[in-house]
């Protein structure tokens, strides 16, 4: 038995959606196979994707509250009815809408279909995430054949239509019972429900009409995306068969872990090192932002696990990268190990002066807030 999508992604039922893509990012970025090389990691991963894949979307979510896996497999919206066939058949008798219904499917089938739609995992840097761009993928999908047009049929010949259900892709079966006469409606076994059948097969594409083909694109990364961002390319899916339309392909992003810098929703975090004298006296440094290096004041007095900020050197906010968060730097005070004696003897003297002035405060103060409080 499937998993609950919600208990995969370790949220309640009623969980807003941006709960469930904090949640998606938390354990994309755990199971990832490129960073979790346990056993196992892979198919949890994948389970991951497929549950946000459906709960991340109002009308998927909805239609899997309602029934289920049932509900968002094949692109379902209600719980398949295969097996209940012959049920559905015996009803027909008695209520009409089932003739209608059993008739419309028919001509789905034997026109044109709409082609699946594809997806496609890329996996981005921290600054191609922050900034966007370009990227060039390369997917296998399925296109229409150039020789037959689609039509699956030999250059010179057509498709006819299938004799054995006169084109309507079913075919009725009578069936008496003690209660009276009922009809049985079943997929034509000739033309597999298309209407058609085809004596010359193009061997281009084997009378499929479809042919496999690896393709270049180009995909367009807005500024500011994060894991879990799903892009959508239009009728970049498998082709439709009998003229449908083709399908979309959905890109979804993951993000890579940076040596460097961390990010908190707009906000860029990253830690600097700095000596117990710059933390005393202050200093103006220079410091890597995704920006490039840019200048930081660093406050006379600074104490361990400051946070300084840098304004708008952040990500760019998805939709409007006009807007970007901040850079927060947390300030760690290294405490050498080993000391000059001319060190030792400056120090020494500040003790003597902290010793004797201790209800005056100063600069003996500070030193012996960042030796007290470094951890």
């Amino acid at each position: 038995m499937a998993r609950d999508y919600y208990e995969i992604l370790g949220v309640e039922r009623n969980t807003d959606k941006e709960e469930i893509k904090r949640a998606y990012r938390r354990l994309a970025r755990k199971y990832h196979p490129d960073v979790n090389k346990e056993a196992g990691a892979d198919e949890r991963f994948k389970e991951i994707n497929r549950a946000y894949e459906v709960l991340s979307e109002p009308e998927t979510r909805a239609r899997y509250d309602r029934f289920g896996e049932a509900g968002v497999s094949s692109g379902g919206g209600a719980p398949d009815m295969g097996d209940m066939g012959g049920f559905a058949d015996i009803f027909e008798s008695f209520f009409s809408g089932f003739s209608n219904t059993g008739q419309q499917q028919a001509r789905r089938r034997s026109g044109p279909t709409r082609g699946e739609d594809l997806r496609f995992d890329l996996k981005l840097e921290f600054r191609e995430a922050v900034f966007g761009g370009e990227k060039q993928i390369k997917i296998s999908h399925l296109e229409t054949c150039g020789t037959c047009s689609g039509s699956g049929a030999k250059a010179g010949t057509r498709p006819r239509t299938c004799g054995t259900c006169s084109g309507s892709g079913q075919v009725r079966r009578a069936t008496r019972t003690p209660f009276g006469s009922f009809t049985q409606v079943s997929t034509c076994p000739t033309c597999n429900g298309t209407g058609q059948t085809i004596e010359d097969k193009c061997e281009s594409c084997n009378g499929l009409g479809l042919n496999q083909v690896t393709k270049k694109l180009k995909i367009t990364i807005p500024a500011g995306v994060d894991s879990g961002t799903r892009l959508r390319v239009s009728s970049e899916g498998d082709a439709g068969q009998r003229g449908g339309p083709s399908g979309d392909l959905y890109v979804y992003l993951f993000v890579q872990a940076d040596d460097e810098f961390e990010r908190e929703g707009i906000n860029i975090l990253s830690e600097l090192k700095i000596s117990y004298l710059q933390a005393i006296l202050g200093d103006k440094i220079s410091i890597n932002t995704v920006d490039g290096k840019k200048p930081l004041t660093i406050p006379v007095g600074t104490q361990p696990d400051t946070v300084l900020t840098l304004e708008s050197l952040g990500v760019p906010k998805l939709g409007n990268p006009v807007a970007r968060g901040d850079h927060l730097i947390k300030v760690k005070v290294d405490i050498p190990t080993k000391i000059s004696s001319e060190e030792r003897e400056v120090l020494e003297k500040l003790k003597e002066k902290q010793q004797g002035n201790a209800a005056k405060g100063g600069i003996g103060d500070m030193l012996g807030s960042i030796f007290g409080n470094q951890k």
